[in-house]
């Protein structure tokens, strides 16, 4: 019997990002079917000067193992022009990061769950909080919603229309 996961992974990009955007959507639901999808949301980067962000969370099943997961999204990352070993913080074509894996914590398959970023980024605890709000944060054992109510809004963010596959999947933006 295979293990049925829940997975959350953060997609980001300033380098075309409606189009990269849009491609990691695609092949994540080719991979994976249906995704709960959040608002889209434009910020600043943070850690170096460039281009706005459009970063959301997406959500999806998976009976893949962690390490696998993160194989194919370099993959899908390398597919839409990721450069390998480039900076941290530098623009980018297409981010994908694993935040969280069921309710695992630590390092699994060099993965670090959940990611710290969950607690750190208004642009990762935002997108986050409206598509998993009452799930807990295993480690902090808050709910998204409530770490997202008593997180510090000074990040500029802001939620913004975006349409893929013909729908407008930013509900935030409505």
């Amino acid at each position: 019997m295979l293990l049925v996961a829940e997975v959350y992974v953060s997609i980001g990009s300033n380098i075309e990002p409606e189009l990269h955007v849009t491609a990691a959507l695609d092949a994540l639901q080719d991979y994976f079917g249906a995704l709960q999808v959040s608002s889209v949301f434009e910020s600043e980067s943070v850690g170096f000067k460039g281009d706005c962000f459009l970063n959301l969370v997406v959500g999806f099943d998976t009976t893949m193992a962690v390490g696998e997961l993160s194989l194919l999204l370099k993959q899908i990352e390398s597919e839409n022009g990721r450069v390998k070993n480039a900076p941290k913080f530098c623009s980018r074509t297409l981010d994908i990061d694993i935040l969280t894996y069921d309710d695992r914590v630590g390092e699994v398959d060099g993965v670090s769950l959940p990611r710290s970023e969950i607690l750190e980024n208004a642009f990762v605890l935002w997108p986050l909080a409206e598509v998993a709000g009452d799930q807990v944060h295993p480690e902090v054992l808050k709910t998204y919603s409530q770490l997202w109510q008593a997180f510090d809004k000074s990040q500029k963010l802001k939620p913004v229309d975006f349409i893929w596959q013909g729908d407008k999947v930013s509900p935030m933006a409505r």
